[in-house]
């Protein structure tokens, strides 16, 4: 597949959530960059362990995103409204696309005794597409994203090793039987001394 359009969606990732302060995701996202890049390397050099390492990474990638889709959706007991898991609770800040997704109009609620001293409290309004949508899409493609990687991984590990249990050392340390050809002159060399 091509690499570049996984560094390009981890990448987008990791931007929109600086800009929303999201330290949990900002985090795995950045494990996840350093794994295509291992996994990258393993492709270009034949180095089918980091490929293993990567499609073991894209198993717990997975794993996370699928979190990020329940978490954003609120299935079970996850609340964002409750839970800011996303920062490690050190603050209120919420996905950057609740205020800046597409179409949506912000305005602040001026006077509120909602917010600490050192906040705001605005509305949200006429968005196309909720920010815990846009999210969920966000996740999803990078689930595709990683199962597609997984199978690539799995595949060129799988040659990658394929191709070093057959490789053929020096033309004889083999099972084949291989034999050096016989010298057909009956000259025999001798070391010259001098």
């Amino acid at each position: 597949p091509c690499p570049a359009l996984f560094q390009v969606a981890a990448l987008e990732r990791q931007i929109f959530d600086f800009l929303g302060y999201q330290w949990a995701p900002i985090l795995a996202n950045f494990l996840h960059i350093m794994a295509v890049i291992l996994g990258i390397f393993g492709t270009i050099q034949y180095r089918s362990r980091y490929l293993m390492m990567y499609a073991v990474w894209l198993v717990l990638w997975v794993g996370w995103n699928a979190f990020i889709i329940c978490f954003y959706l609120e299935v079970g007991r996850l609340s964002q409204d409750r839970d800011f898991i996303m920062t490690f609770n050190t603050s209120l800040h919420r996905s950057w696309w609740m205020e800046n997704g597409p179409g949506c109009l912000v305005t602040p609620v001026l006077n509120s005794n909602l917010a600490p001293e050192d906040h705001h409290v605005i509305t949200v309004s006429g968005c196309l597409l909720d920010y815990q949508y846009i999210e969920v899409v966000s996740s999803a493609t990078q689930i595709f994203l990683a199962l597609f990687g997984f199978v690539y991984a799995c595949y060129v590990s799988k040659v990658f090793l394929e191709e070093e249990d057959s490789f053929d050392f020096i033309g004889g340390f083999d099972s084949y039987g291989y034999q050096a050809p016989q010298k057909t002159s009956h000259l025999q060399l001798q070391p010259l001394y001098t």
